[in-house]
């Protein structure tokens, strides 16, 4: 689906980036892990080879534009090209709204949304000159139906879907399609380490009545990134089990 193909995934040494990642190399892809943790990054790029795949990491910040810079740099410099990026760097700052810091506030649209931005925009300029590209946005449930405590992170990735939508306008004329996969409650360390009655209650909220898996996200990744899905562009795919509708 993704044979050769280079792929850019920013927050890729843990959680669901790492899951994006081993499963874009799963179907023939090279990857370049992009993570602001070098360490975990270059441990995660050493598993990866010993796999067979082509891989570099780069560490880097996705809301300074000098890394974003080297980040494609480094990617074409050792590949020659970039066909996908997968936008999934992201952070929480969680606070009821009366209790929130403005620089709470600050850090988690600077992350999850002018990252997003920084890093189509420099990709969006290599895949204009390939005719060619792939751009997936990882935006979540809570930017469609709200959160309490999570104003910031909600209202960052309801604008990473505009981003998307907007992107996918303006680049569907030099063959880059621009998605956005919009996970649910998915089962990560975080989750794993709440009292089993709230995982249960969180269950109850979803009609499937199961938590996620970072692989379910993954799987909608590798779809939107292939040639399977040349016509969808500016689409958000929910992946919440039925939670939201």
């Amino acid at each position: 689906m993704v044979q050769d193909k280079v792929a850019l995934v920013t927050g890729a040494s843990r959680g669901i980036g790492r899951s994006i990642s081993l499963a874009l190399a799963g179907q023939g892809a090279k990857i370049v892990a992009v993570d602001v943790d070098l360490q975990a990054t270059e441990e995660f790029v050493a598993e990866l080879k010993e796999q067979g795949t082509e891989a570099v990491a780069v560490q880097g910040n996705v809301t300074i534009a000098d890394d974003v810079a080297e980040m494609m740099k480094v990617a074409v410099d050792t590949f020659g090209r970039i066909d996908i990026l997968v936008n999934n760097a992201g952070i929480t700052r969680d606070a009821l709204l009366l209790r929130m810091k403005d620089e709470d506030w600050d850090a988690v649209l600077s992350v999850n949304l002018k990252g997003a931005f920084l890093c189509s925009r420099a990709a969006a300029k290599i895949m204009s000159k390939q005719r060619y590209g792939r751009i997936v946005n990882i935006a979540s449930v809570v930017g469609q139906m709200g959160n309490a405590g999570q104003a910031n992170y909600c209202a960052s990735k309801a604008g990473l879907m505009g981003l998307t939508r907007s992107n996918a306008r303006e680049l569907a004329k030099r063959n880059v399609t621009v998605n956005a996969v919009a996970p649910g409650f998915i089962a990560t360390a975080m989750t794993e380490a709440l009292p089993e009655a709230k995982r249960q209650e969180l269950a109850a909220q979803i009609p499937l009545e199961r938590l996620g898996s970072a692989e379910d996200i993954a799987h909608a990744v590798v779809f939107l990134a292939s040639d399977n899905a040349a016509y969808i562009t500016g689409q958000v795919l929910g992946v919440n089990g039925g939670m939201y509708m």
